[in-house]
């Protein structure tokens, strides 16, 4: 009588753990890569920018992952040829065709839940970002310590492949002036 109990305790807890692993999206880990549209905080203005987003995780534990987050965002912020240059030292007169880009790269823990066919994420990175503005004669640039703080939500597609949608809030500190930039993207997660 006691294996009978053994072996049906056995067979309930494999059944449990079977029906818990199924409802879930299967993952030890996931890549992204995406589009990515940021809003960027120059001071007075804001400027429109677009790039792309891409990140690699890793889980900790099965709510808990750690993700290396990088993007590069890309614009003409034709703003600046008003006379203010919130971000370069000295003095500006840029035509309509200068150059803006911005790169982070960001480390930080990312926590989830697999609810059905989607799984919500919230996330707080820490990292570097860089800026590089040209105007074609006068070139600035500038490296700054950047955090972001956000989430999104991945929505399982077929196995092992969702659409991501993400909005973070990436604090930068060009120049010595705080930057508070909103970044969104989406694309194709891939599930390990």
């Amino acid at each position: 009588m006691k294996r009978y109990l053994i072996a049906l305790a056995g067979l309930w807890f494999g059944f449990a753990a079977g029906k818990s692993a199924s409802a879930q999206i299967p993952t030890n880990g996931n890549i992204f890569f995406g589009y990515s549209y940021m809003s960027a905080d120059l001071g007075n203005d804001r400027v429109n920018l677009n790039g792309w987003n891409a990140s690699v995780e890793g889980k900790v534990l099965p709510f808990l992952g750690i993700a290396a987050d990088f993007d590069g965002h890309y614009g003409s912020p034709g703003a600046l040829t008003s006379g203010a240059c919130p971000l370069l030292t000295g003095s500006c007169a840029f035509s309509a065709s200068n150059s803006f880009n911005q790169h982070d790269y960001l480390l930080g823990p990312r926590v989830s839940v697999a609810v059905a066919n989607v799984r919500p994420f919230a996330n707080f990175l820490v990292g570097i970002s860089h800026i590089n503005e040209s105007d074609g004669a006068l070139t600035n640039s500038n490296t700054s310590f950047a955090y972001a703080l956000g989430g999104g939500l991945d929505y399982h597609l077929i196995p092992l492949v969702s659409l991501r949608v993400a909005a973070d809030m990436v604090q930068t500190r060009f120049f010595s002036n705080i930057q508070n930039n909103v970044r969104i993207s989406t694309g194709i997660a891939f599930h390990f």
